[in-house]
């Protein structure tokens, strides 16, 4: 994954008794979910995003925005709950997003967003849980 010493380590065979075949692709290969495909993409309901692998929690609902870009979108994240390391895997200098406490990959963020923050985390539903507010 990457060279982070994280608080939650499992084997490739431990995440794949507690994640399905596509969790596991995106939070443990770094892979992506199609565009659109994502249950919360165009979810707007009122709690917190978690990291799918651990349960961390890493967005609050009222920093998500449609960005249109077919994956979720926040503005910033909660404090500490994310790493972040540089990405030339596809040939662009992009900034991986990986949960803080098991390293999972969430996605990238941008520097295109469209609030003060001028940040747009474009994440993968598959890899976040959500918590409703009670």
């Amino acid at each position: 994954m990457d060279d982070k010493k994280y608080s939650i380590n499992k084997s490739e065979e431990e995440w794949k008794q507690v994640l399905n075949s596509e969790e596991f692709h995106v939070l443990r290969e770094k892979g992506t979910e199609i565009p659109h495909s994502g249950k919360y993409n165009n979810h707007f309901k009122k709690g917190v995003y978690t990291c799918k692998g651990c349960g961390n929690k890493l967005y609050n609902s009222k920093d998500k925005f449609d960005s249109g870009c077919g994956w979720p979108s926040y503005d910033k994240a909660i404090n500490g709950s994310l790493n972040y390391k540089e990405d030339k895997s596809i040939g662009l200098n992009r900034i991986e997003i990986l949960c803080s406490k098991c390293g999972g990959h969430q996605g990238h963020v941008f520097k295109d967003g469209p609030t003060s923050t001028g940040k747009r985390y474009c994440v993968n539903s598959i890899s976040v849980n959500f918590i409703p507010e009670k």
